[in-house]
């Protein structure tokens, strides 16, 4: 069960949208559960968004739905370089990353990048941080690590 990460159960499913209120409210008609409300994450001074090894202003607005054992994550990007805004610009809508909390960030990438799975995105949040790995060659999605203080 070890393998890469040390954990093998997908916490979050990432999919870029344009339009997050649009998208936000299709899945609660859908699911009829109450419309997520989306929030802007940190200005760049707080987040520490690094992309393709340099530091980015980029931010996102997100909405998380619960869906059971594990979570939406609707993203909508701002028009700064950052992985969400790269890959909607170049595949449209869609899932881009499953997620997995894991320990010893810094550990991580380093193991995954000694295999041939290179850092893409990098970032702080309140309480953790995350980082995006890019296993699509492999996976065909993103990898999205979370390590939660």
């Amino acid at each position: 069960m070890a393998g890469l990460l040390g954990n093998n159960v997908i916490t979050q499913i990432g999919i870029l949208v344009h339009d997050i209120d649009k998208v936000s409210q299709a899945y609660a008609d859908f699911f009829g559960i109450p419309k997520p409300e989306a929030m802007l994450t940190d200005a760049a001074d707080t987040a520490q968004t690094e992309f393709m090894g340099a530091p980015s202003p980029a931010r996102a607005k997100l909405a998380f739905i619960d869906m059971g054992s594990l979570q939406l994550e609707l993203i909508e990007p701002d028009e700064h370089p950052s992985t969400w805004r790269n890959y909607l610009d170049e595949h449209g809508e869609g899932p881009h990353h499953i997620a997995f909390v894991i320990e010893g960030m810094k550990e991580k990438i380093m193991l995954l990048e000694g295999k041939g799975f290179p850092l893409q995105q990098k970032g702080e949040y309140t309480g953790g941080r995350y980082a995006y790995i890019d296993t699509i060659p492999q996976l065909k999605v993103l990898v999205e690590l979370l390590e939660n203080d």
